[in-house]
Protein backbone atom coordinates (compact mmCIF):
# COMPACT_ATOMS: atom_id res chain seq x y z
CA UNK A 1 0.00 0.00 0.00
CA UNK A 2 1.17 3.42 -0.97
CA UNK A 3 1.27 6.47 1.22
CA UNK A 4 0.76 9.42 -0.99
CA UNK A 5 -2.50 9.76 -2.56
CA UNK A 6 -4.42 12.27 -5.40
CA UNK A 7 -7.29 11.61 -3.00
CA UNK A 8 -7.92 10.70 0.98
CA UNK A 9 -11.42 10.46 2.39
CA UNK A 10 -11.74 11.18 6.11
CA UNK A 11 -14.53 9.25 7.23
CA UNK A 12 -16.24 6.27 6.24
CA UNK A 13 -19.97 6.09 6.58
CA UNK A 14 -22.17 6.48 3.68
CA UNK A 15 -21.10 9.88 2.75
CA UNK A 16 -17.87 8.79 2.57
CA UNK A 17 -18.57 5.49 1.47
CA UNK A 18 -20.43 6.99 -1.76
CA UNK A 19 -17.81 9.54 -2.81
CA UNK A 20 -15.07 6.51 -2.42
CA UNK A 21 -17.12 4.73 -4.86
CA UNK A 22 -17.91 7.75 -7.15
CA UNK A 23 -14.52 7.93 -7.50
CA UNK A 24 -13.17 4.11 -8.04
CA UNK A 25 -14.53 4.70 -11.16
CA UNK A 26 -11.37 6.45 -12.40
CA UNK A 27 -7.56 5.73 -12.92
CA UNK A 28 -7.55 8.02 -9.13
CA UNK A 29 -5.11 6.67 -6.18
CA UNK A 30 -7.58 7.07 -3.46
CA UNK A 31 -7.28 6.46 0.58
CA UNK A 32 -10.57 6.28 2.82
CA UNK A 33 -9.27 6.61 6.87
CA UNK A 34 -11.80 5.63 8.97
CA UNK A 35 -10.90 6.16 12.87
CA UNK A 36 -13.75 3.26 14.05
CA UNK A 37 -12.15 -0.53 13.35
CA UNK A 38 -15.34 -0.73 11.25
CA UNK A 39 -17.08 1.53 8.81
CA UNK A 40 -20.49 2.35 8.68
CA UNK A 41 -20.62 2.65 12.82
CA UNK A 42 -21.75 6.30 13.04
CA UNK A 43 -25.09 7.32 12.09
CA UNK A 44 -25.27 5.65 8.91
CA UNK A 45 -26.21 2.13 10.94
CA UNK A 46 -28.19 4.37 13.88
CA UNK A 47 -31.30 6.21 11.83
CA UNK A 48 -34.42 5.64 10.29
CA UNK A 49 -33.64 3.84 7.74
CA UNK A 50 -35.73 6.11 4.58
CA UNK A 51 -34.98 7.44 1.27
CA UNK A 52 -37.16 10.72 1.47
CA UNK A 53 -39.03 11.87 -1.47
CA UNK A 54 -37.72 15.40 -1.27
CA UNK A 55 -40.49 17.43 -0.40
CA UNK A 56 -39.19 19.15 3.26
CA UNK A 57 -36.05 20.78 2.00
CA UNK A 58 -36.50 24.72 1.11
CA UNK A 59 -36.47 24.92 -2.38
CA UNK A 60 -33.16 26.24 -4.21
CA UNK A 61 -30.65 24.62 -1.04
CA UNK A 62 -28.89 22.18 -1.77
CA UNK A 63 -29.91 19.93 0.66
CA UNK A 64 -33.35 19.63 -1.89
CA UNK A 65 -31.47 19.56 -5.03
CA UNK A 66 -29.37 16.72 -3.69
CA UNK A 67 -32.08 15.08 -2.18
CA UNK A 68 -34.61 14.61 -5.09
CA UNK A 69 -31.60 13.24 -6.68
CA UNK A 70 -30.27 11.12 -4.42
CA UNK A 71 -33.56 9.55 -4.19
CA UNK A 72 -33.86 8.97 -8.00
CA UNK A 73 -30.38 6.93 -7.81
CA UNK A 74 -31.26 4.41 -4.83
CA UNK A 75 -33.34 2.41 -6.38
CA UNK A 76 -30.71 1.28 -9.08
CA UNK A 77 -27.90 1.74 -6.99
CA UNK A 78 -29.28 -0.50 -4.45
CA UNK A 79 -30.62 -2.79 -7.43
CA UNK A 80 -26.70 -3.13 -8.14
CA UNK A 81 -25.32 -3.68 -5.25
CA UNK A 82 -27.69 -6.26 -3.96
CA UNK A 83 -28.92 -4.21 -1.15
CA UNK A 84 -32.59 -4.08 0.29
CA UNK A 85 -34.78 -1.86 -1.22
CA UNK A 86 -38.48 -1.14 -1.07
CA UNK A 87 -40.11 1.60 -2.55
CA UNK A 88 -43.47 2.08 0.41
CA UNK A 89 -44.00 5.23 -0.74
CA UNK A 90 -44.65 7.96 2.57
CA UNK A 91 -47.71 9.76 4.31
CA UNK A 92 -47.47 12.69 6.25
CA UNK A 93 -50.32 12.76 8.58
CA UNK A 94 -52.61 16.35 9.00
CA UNK A 95 -54.60 16.20 12.39
CA UNK A 96 -56.83 19.44 12.44
CA UNK A 97 -56.39 22.69 9.81
CA UNK A 98 -52.83 23.83 11.01
CA UNK A 99 -51.68 20.48 10.23
CA UNK A 100 -53.24 20.65 6.21
CA UNK A 101 -51.39 24.07 5.71
CA UNK A 102 -48.66 22.24 6.89
CA UNK A 103 -49.39 19.52 4.08
CA UNK A 104 -50.21 22.29 1.38
CA UNK A 105 -47.08 24.09 2.04
CA UNK A 106 -45.08 20.54 1.86
CA UNK A 107 -47.10 20.01 -1.24
CA UNK A 108 -45.96 22.64 -3.19
CA UNK A 109 -42.19 22.94 -1.93
CA UNK A 110 -41.99 19.38 -3.08
CA UNK A 111 -43.49 20.48 -6.84
CA UNK A 112 -41.16 23.26 -6.71
CA UNK A 113 -38.28 20.86 -5.66
CA UNK A 114 -39.51 18.66 -8.64
CA UNK A 115 -40.53 15.35 -6.51
CA UNK A 116 -42.98 13.26 -9.02
CA UNK A 117 -46.05 12.04 -7.54
CA UNK A 118 -47.26 14.20 -5.38
CA UNK A 119 -50.88 14.33 -3.94
CA UNK A 120 -53.05 15.50 -1.19
CA UNK A 121 -55.33 12.55 0.46
CA UNK A 122 -58.83 12.80 2.22
CA UNK A 123 -59.75 11.13 5.19
CA UNK A 124 -60.98 8.11 3.25
CA UNK A 125 -58.26 8.17 0.97
CA UNK A 126 -55.87 8.14 3.34
CA UNK A 127 -57.86 4.94 5.70
CA UNK A 128 -58.07 3.01 2.07
CA UNK A 129 -54.15 2.77 1.69
CA UNK A 130 -53.37 2.77 5.37
CA UNK A 131 -56.13 1.36 7.34
CA UNK A 132 -54.22 1.10 10.72
CA UNK A 133 -53.77 5.06 11.39
CA UNK A 134 -55.82 6.62 13.19
CA UNK A 135 -59.13 7.68 12.78
CA UNK A 136 -58.44 11.99 14.42
CA UNK A 137 -56.19 11.82 11.08
CA UNK A 138 -58.13 14.21 8.49
CA UNK A 139 -55.65 13.70 5.57
CA UNK A 140 -52.40 13.21 4.57
CA UNK A 141 -49.44 13.95 2.07
CA UNK A 142 -48.70 11.17 0.12
CA UNK A 143 -45.23 10.89 -1.62
CA UNK A 144 -44.90 7.66 -4.18
CA UNK A 145 -40.75 7.81 -4.29
CA UNK A 146 -40.26 7.42 -0.86
CA UNK A 147 -38.62 4.30 -0.06
CA UNK A 148 -36.94 2.21 2.58
CA UNK A 149 -33.31 0.59 2.33
CA UNK A 150 -31.14 -0.68 4.92
CA UNK A 151 -28.67 1.83 5.78
CA UNK A 152 -25.23 0.08 7.18
CA UNK A 153 -26.00 -2.05 4.03
CA UNK A 154 -26.13 0.05 1.50
CA UNK A 155 -22.63 2.10 2.90
CA UNK A 156 -20.97 -1.40 3.61
CA UNK A 157 -21.92 -2.41 -0.03
CA UNK A 158 -19.93 1.05 -1.76
CA UNK A 159 -17.30 0.91 0.41
CA UNK A 160 -16.81 -2.80 -0.67
CA UNK A 161 -17.56 -1.78 -3.97
CA UNK A 162 -14.81 0.86 -4.17
CA UNK A 163 -12.23 -1.34 -2.79
CA UNK A 164 -12.53 -3.79 -4.87
CA UNK A 165 -11.76 -1.73 -7.84
CA UNK A 166 -8.96 0.10 -6.11
CA UNK A 167 -9.81 2.27 -3.14
CA UNK A 168 -7.42 1.80 -0.14
CA UNK A 169 -9.16 1.62 3.16
CA UNK A 170 -7.35 2.27 6.48
CA UNK A 171 -9.71 1.68 9.82
CA UNK A 172 -8.44 2.14 13.14
CA UNK A 173 -7.03 5.20 11.47
CA UNK A 174 -7.83 8.55 13.64
CA UNK A 175 -7.16 11.89 12.08
CA UNK A 176 -4.94 13.34 14.37
CA UNK A 177 -3.63 16.35 12.56
CA UNK A 178 -3.43 18.00 9.14
CA UNK A 179 -0.56 20.26 7.41
CA UNK A 180 -0.73 21.69 4.30
CA UNK A 181 2.85 20.81 2.78
CA UNK A 182 2.01 23.35 -0.61
CA UNK A 183 1.92 21.11 -3.01
CA UNK A 184 0.64 18.23 -0.57
CA UNK A 185 -1.56 17.62 2.33
CA UNK A 186 -0.23 15.70 5.41
CA UNK A 187 -2.24 13.60 7.24
CA UNK A 188 -0.97 12.55 10.88
CA UNK A 189 -2.23 9.27 12.44
CA UNK A 190 -1.41 7.09 15.54
CA UNK A 191 0.63 4.94 13.08
CA UNK A 192 1.65 6.90 10.21
CA UNK A 193 1.40 10.12 7.70
CA UNK A 194 -0.25 9.74 4.72
CA UNK A 195 -0.02 12.37 2.23
CA UNK A 196 -2.50 13.14 -0.62
CA UNK A 197 -3.00 16.10 -3.08
CA UNK A 198 -6.86 16.87 -2.00
CA UNK A 199 -8.63 16.00 0.98
CA UNK A 200 -12.27 15.37 1.57
CA UNK A 201 -13.82 15.78 4.94
CA UNK A 202 -16.76 13.73 5.50
CA UNK A 203 -16.13 12.66 9.05
CA UNK A 204 -19.96 13.52 10.23
CA UNK A 205 -20.41 14.40 13.75
CA UNK A 206 -16.66 14.97 14.20
CA UNK A 207 -16.39 17.10 10.92
CA UNK A 208 -16.36 20.26 12.35
CA UNK A 209 -13.06 19.39 14.35
CA UNK A 210 -11.73 18.18 10.75
CA UNK A 211 -12.35 21.39 9.28
CA UNK A 212 -10.70 23.59 12.17
CA UNK A 213 -7.65 22.31 11.56
CA UNK A 214 -7.05 23.43 7.66
CA UNK A 215 -9.32 26.47 8.36
CA UNK A 216 -11.08 29.26 10.38
CA UNK A 217 -14.01 27.99 12.22
CA UNK A 218 -16.90 28.38 10.08
CA UNK A 219 -19.85 26.01 10.87
CA UNK A 220 -20.28 23.89 14.60
CA UNK A 221 -21.61 20.46 14.81
CA UNK A 222 -24.19 19.97 17.96
CA UNK A 223 -25.51 16.51 17.48
CA UNK A 224 -28.88 15.78 17.92
CA UNK A 225 -29.95 12.15 19.63
CA UNK A 226 -32.54 10.16 18.10
CA UNK A 227 -33.74 7.19 20.16
CA UNK A 228 -35.91 4.56 18.57
CA UNK A 229 -38.06 1.30 18.66
CA UNK A 230 -37.60 -1.96 16.91
CA UNK A 231 -40.08 -4.12 17.06
CA UNK A 232 -40.61 -7.68 16.48
CA UNK A 233 -41.56 -9.21 12.77
CA UNK A 234 -45.20 -9.95 14.00
CA UNK A 235 -45.61 -5.68 13.60
CA UNK A 236 -44.18 -5.72 10.44
CA UNK A 237 -47.25 -4.95 8.79
CA UNK A 238 -49.02 -2.81 10.71
CA UNK A 239 -47.94 -0.03 8.31
CA UNK A 240 -47.54 -0.47 4.66
CA UNK A 241 -46.14 3.03 4.36
CA UNK A 242 -43.60 5.07 5.70
CA UNK A 243 -46.19 7.48 8.44
CA UNK A 244 -44.78 10.62 9.36
CA UNK A 245 -46.75 13.35 11.69
CA UNK A 246 -45.86 17.08 10.29
CA UNK A 247 -42.30 18.08 10.85
CA UNK A 248 -41.24 20.84 13.42
CA UNK A 249 -38.12 22.80 13.79
CA UNK A 250 -36.73 19.79 15.56
CA UNK A 251 -36.95 17.40 12.16
CA UNK A 252 -39.51 15.48 10.72
CA UNK A 253 -40.95 13.87 13.65
CA UNK A 254 -41.67 10.71 14.78
CA UNK A 255 -42.29 8.36 12.46
CA UNK A 256 -43.88 4.90 12.28
CA UNK A 257 -42.30 2.61 9.49
CA UNK A 258 -41.79 -1.26 7.96
CA UNK A 259 -38.16 -2.27 7.93
CA UNK A 260 -37.03 -3.86 4.62
CA UNK A 261 -36.10 -6.92 6.99
CA UNK A 262 -39.74 -7.11 7.65
CA UNK A 263 -39.90 -5.37 11.24
CA UNK A 264 -41.25 -1.92 13.01
CA UNK A 265 -39.58 0.86 13.41
CA UNK A 266 -40.71 3.69 15.54
CA UNK A 267 -38.97 6.96 16.41
CA UNK A 268 -37.05 9.14 16.65
CA UNK A 269 -36.96 11.97 19.35
CA UNK A 270 -34.43 14.74 18.95
CA UNK A 271 -31.99 15.63 21.42
CA UNK A 272 -29.40 17.72 21.58
CA UNK A 273 -26.24 15.72 23.38
CA UNK A 274 -22.56 15.02 22.74
CA UNK A 275 -20.67 13.01 20.28
CA UNK A 276 -20.70 10.09 22.44
CA UNK A 277 -24.29 9.92 23.95
CA UNK A 278 -25.92 6.57 22.38
CA UNK A 279 -27.78 6.20 25.73
CA UNK A 280 -31.44 5.62 25.40
CA UNK A 281 -33.67 6.50 28.14
CA UNK A 282 -36.85 6.41 29.98
CA UNK A 283 -37.75 9.71 29.29
CA UNK A 284 -37.09 9.51 25.57
CA UNK A 285 -38.48 6.25 24.57
CA UNK A 286 -41.97 7.15 26.63
CA UNK A 287 -41.73 10.59 24.37
CA UNK A 288 -41.18 8.43 20.95
CA UNK A 289 -44.37 5.73 22.26
CA UNK A 290 -46.84 8.46 23.34
CA UNK A 291 -45.80 10.33 20.03
CA UNK A 292 -46.71 7.23 17.69
CA UNK A 293 -49.71 6.19 19.20
CA UNK A 294 -51.57 9.49 18.10
CA UNK A 295 -50.16 8.07 14.53
CA UNK A 296 -51.24 4.00 15.03
CA UNK A 297 -53.06 3.49 17.55
CA UNK A 298 -52.53 -0.27 17.52
CA UNK A 299 -49.05 -0.69 17.57
CA UNK A 300 -48.05 -3.21 20.00
CA UNK A 301 -45.22 -1.90 21.84
CA UNK A 302 -44.95 -5.24 23.68
CA UNK A 303 -43.45 -6.97 20.82
CA UNK A 304 -40.32 -4.46 21.03
CA UNK A 305 -37.34 -6.34 20.28
CA UNK A 306 -34.39 -3.60 20.48
CA UNK A 307 -34.34 -0.17 21.48
CA UNK A 308 -30.92 2.30 20.15
CA UNK A 309 -29.96 5.53 19.58
CA UNK A 310 -28.24 7.52 16.81
CA UNK A 311 -26.59 10.89 16.30
CA UNK A 312 -27.30 13.13 13.66
CA UNK A 313 -25.09 16.05 12.43
CA UNK A 314 -26.95 18.86 13.18
CA UNK A 315 -25.36 22.38 12.27
CA UNK A 316 -25.45 25.81 12.66
CA UNK A 317 -25.67 26.42 9.08
CA UNK A 318 -29.52 25.65 7.64
CA UNK A 319 -28.14 23.64 4.39
CA UNK A 320 -25.69 21.15 3.59
CA UNK A 321 -22.01 22.38 4.04
CA UNK A 322 -20.68 21.28 0.77
CA UNK A 323 -17.62 23.07 -0.64
CA UNK A 324 -13.97 23.75 -0.64
CA UNK A 325 -12.74 26.06 2.17
CA UNK A 326 -9.46 25.48 1.70
CA UNK A 327 -6.38 24.86 -1.05
CA UNK A 328 -7.56 21.03 -2.88
CA UNK A 329 -9.85 20.71 0.71
CA UNK A 330 -13.19 19.89 0.60
CA UNK A 331 -16.09 20.25 3.25
CA UNK A 332 -19.02 17.72 3.03
CA UNK A 333 -20.33 18.55 6.69
CA UNK A 334 -23.81 18.93 8.54
CA UNK A 335 -25.12 16.14 6.41
CA UNK A 336 -28.37 15.37 8.33
CA UNK A 337 -31.54 13.99 7.04
CA UNK A 338 -31.82 13.55 4.11
CA UNK A 339 -28.20 12.62 3.90
CA UNK A 340 -28.61 8.98 4.27
CA UNK A 341 -31.07 9.62 0.90
CA UNK A 342 -28.69 12.35 -0.66
CA UNK A 343 -25.51 10.24 -0.45
CA UNK A 344 -25.05 9.29 -4.10
CA UNK A 345 -26.31 12.72 -5.00
CA UNK A 346 -23.41 14.29 -2.77
CA UNK A 347 -20.72 12.25 -4.32
CA UNK A 348 -21.17 13.27 -7.74
CA UNK A 349 -21.68 16.60 -6.92
CA UNK A 350 -18.34 16.79 -4.78
CA UNK A 351 -16.44 15.19 -7.62
CA UNK A 352 -17.48 17.77 -9.82
CA UNK A 353 -16.08 20.05 -7.42
CA UNK A 354 -12.50 18.29 -7.20
CA UNK A 355 -12.36 18.39 -11.02
CA UNK A 356 -12.97 21.97 -11.10
CA UNK A 357 -10.53 22.39 -8.97
CA UNK A 358 -7.70 20.61 -10.69
CA UNK A 359 -8.24 16.98 -10.09
CA UNK A 360 -7.28 14.56 -13.19
CA UNK A 361 -10.29 12.34 -13.73
CA UNK A 362 -9.62 9.79 -16.41
CA UNK A 363 -12.00 6.60 -16.48
CA UNK A 364 -11.09 2.76 -16.03
CA UNK A 365 -11.44 0.46 -18.84
CA UNK A 366 -12.68 -2.18 -16.71
CA UNK A 367 -14.88 -0.46 -13.51
CA UNK A 368 -17.35 -3.08 -11.93
CA UNK A 369 -19.97 -1.27 -10.17
CA UNK A 370 -21.83 -3.76 -9.05
CA UNK A 371 -21.98 -6.94 -6.35
CA UNK A 372 -23.96 -9.70 -5.19
CA UNK A 373 -24.09 -11.46 -2.18
CA UNK A 374 -26.20 -14.89 -1.34
CA UNK A 375 -29.00 -14.56 0.98
CA UNK A 376 -29.97 -18.17 1.49
CA UNK A 377 -33.21 -17.33 3.23
CA UNK A 378 -34.24 -15.74 -0.39
CA UNK A 379 -33.17 -19.23 -2.76
CA UNK A 380 -35.70 -21.20 -4.02
CA UNK A 381 -35.48 -24.96 -2.67
CA UNK A 382 -33.88 -25.63 -5.60
CA UNK A 383 -31.09 -23.06 -5.65
CA UNK A 384 -30.52 -23.93 -1.69
CA UNK A 385 -30.15 -27.28 -2.57
CA UNK A 386 -27.63 -26.48 -5.45
CA UNK A 387 -25.57 -24.20 -3.16
CA UNK A 388 -25.32 -26.27 -0.54
CA UNK A 389 -24.10 -29.24 -2.75
CA UNK A 390 -20.82 -26.93 -3.72
CA UNK A 391 -20.40 -25.94 0.00
CA UNK A 392 -21.97 -27.84 3.21
CA UNK A 393 -21.11 -24.30 5.00
CA UNK A 394 -24.55 -23.09 3.47
CA UNK A 395 -27.11 -25.68 4.92
CA UNK A 396 -25.87 -25.22 8.42
CA UNK A 397 -28.65 -22.52 9.64
CA UNK A 398 -26.54 -20.43 12.51
CA UNK A 399 -28.83 -17.49 12.97
CA UNK A 400 -32.73 -19.38 13.45
CA UNK A 401 -34.76 -16.22 13.51
CA UNK A 402 -33.42 -14.67 10.52
CA UNK A 403 -32.11 -18.44 8.43
CA UNK A 404 -28.30 -17.07 7.89
CA UNK A 405 -26.04 -19.94 7.46
CA UNK A 406 -22.58 -20.73 8.31
CA UNK A 407 -21.85 -20.12 4.41
CA UNK A 408 -23.34 -16.59 4.64
CA UNK A 409 -21.04 -15.49 7.90
CA UNK A 410 -17.95 -17.05 6.44
CA UNK A 411 -18.73 -14.90 3.16
CA UNK A 412 -18.48 -12.03 5.36
CA UNK A 413 -15.38 -12.97 6.88
CA UNK A 414 -13.56 -12.81 3.20
CA UNK A 415 -15.51 -9.73 1.65
CA UNK A 416 -13.13 -7.17 0.51
CA UNK A 417 -13.88 -5.17 3.19
CA UNK A 418 -14.12 -8.70 5.81
CA UNK A 419 -16.26 -8.50 9.46
CA UNK A 420 -13.91 -8.58 12.54
CA UNK A 421 -16.34 -8.59 15.21
CA UNK A 422 -19.43 -10.29 15.72
CA UNK A 423 -21.54 -7.28 14.88
CA UNK A 424 -19.64 -6.35 11.85
CA UNK A 425 -21.10 -9.69 10.44
CA UNK A 426 -24.30 -8.29 12.05
CA UNK A 427 -24.44 -5.65 10.02
CA UNK A 428 -22.62 -8.04 6.74
CA UNK A 429 -25.08 -11.01 6.82
CA UNK A 430 -27.88 -10.57 9.41
CA UNK A 431 -27.27 -12.61 12.22
CA UNK A 432 -28.52 -11.25 15.51
CA UNK A 433 -31.35 -9.25 14.10
CA UNK A 434 -34.08 -11.42 14.98
CA UNK A 435 -36.37 -11.75 17.37
CA UNK A 436 -33.87 -13.28 20.23
CA UNK A 437 -31.15 -10.61 18.98
CA UNK A 438 -28.40 -13.06 18.84
CA UNK A 439 -29.01 -15.06 22.32
CA UNK A 440 -28.72 -18.33 20.26
CA UNK A 441 -26.53 -17.30 17.22
CA UNK A 442 -23.80 -15.17 18.97
CA UNK A 443 -22.07 -17.88 20.87
CA UNK A 444 -21.34 -19.75 17.56
CA UNK A 445 -20.77 -16.47 15.49
CA UNK A 446 -17.74 -16.30 18.21
CA UNK A 447 -16.78 -20.19 16.58
CA UNK A 448 -16.47 -18.97 13.82
CA UNK A 449 -14.60 -15.72 14.08
CA UNK A 450 -12.00 -17.64 16.38
CA UNK A 451 -11.61 -20.38 13.89
CA UNK A 452 -11.47 -18.72 10.45
CA UNK A 453 -9.12 -16.16 11.79
CA UNK A 454 -7.16 -18.69 14.39
CA UNK A 455 -7.42 -16.44 17.08
CA UNK A 456 -8.49 -17.66 21.02
CA UNK A 457 -12.12 -16.82 21.19
CA UNK A 458 -11.00 -14.37 24.28
CA UNK A 459 -9.82 -12.14 21.19
CA UNK A 460 -12.96 -11.93 19.43
CA UNK A 461 -15.13 -8.85 19.76
CA UNK A 462 -18.70 -7.61 20.26
CA UNK A 463 -18.18 -4.31 18.11
CA UNK A 464 -15.95 -1.54 18.95
CA UNK A 465 -11.98 -1.94 20.35
CA UNK A 466 -12.46 -3.54 24.03
CA UNK A 467 -15.49 -4.77 23.45
CA UNK A 468 -14.04 -8.54 24.51
CA UNK A 469 -17.25 -10.80 24.69
CA UNK A 470 -15.29 -13.72 26.81
CA UNK A 471 -12.74 -13.21 29.72
CA UNK A 472 -10.09 -15.36 29.99
CA UNK A 473 -10.21 -17.65 33.22
CA UNK A 474 -7.50 -17.38 35.65
CA UNK A 475 -7.41 -19.72 39.15
CA UNK A 476 -7.11 -17.33 42.15
CA UNK A 477 -3.91 -18.13 43.76
CA UNK A 478 -4.41 -19.24 47.73
CA UNK A 479 -2.95 -16.74 49.64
Amino acid sequence: MINKYDVAIIGCGIIGASLAYELSRYKTRVVVLEKENDICCGTTKANSAIIHAGYDPQPGTLMAELNVKGCQMAKELCADLGVPYRQTGSLVLAFDDTDMQTLNTLYRRGVENSVPGLRLLSRDELRAIEPEVSESAIGALYAPTAAIVSPWEYGIALAETAVKNGVDLLLSTEVLSITDESDHWSLQTKDQVIKADFVINAAGVNSDIIHNMVAEPAFKITPSKGEYYLLDKSEGDRVRHVVFQCPTVNGKGVLVSPTVHGNLIVGPNAVATNREDLATTGEGLDFIRNSAVRSVPSISFGENIRNFAGLRANSDVDDFIIGICARHFVDLAGIKSPGLTAAPAIAVHAVGLLKDDGLKLENKEHWNGTRKRIRFSELTPEERAQLISNNPAYGRVVCRCETITEGEIIDTLRSPIPAHTVDGVKRRAGSGMGRCQGGFCAPRIVEIISREYQIPPEQVLQDGEGSFILAEHTKRREI
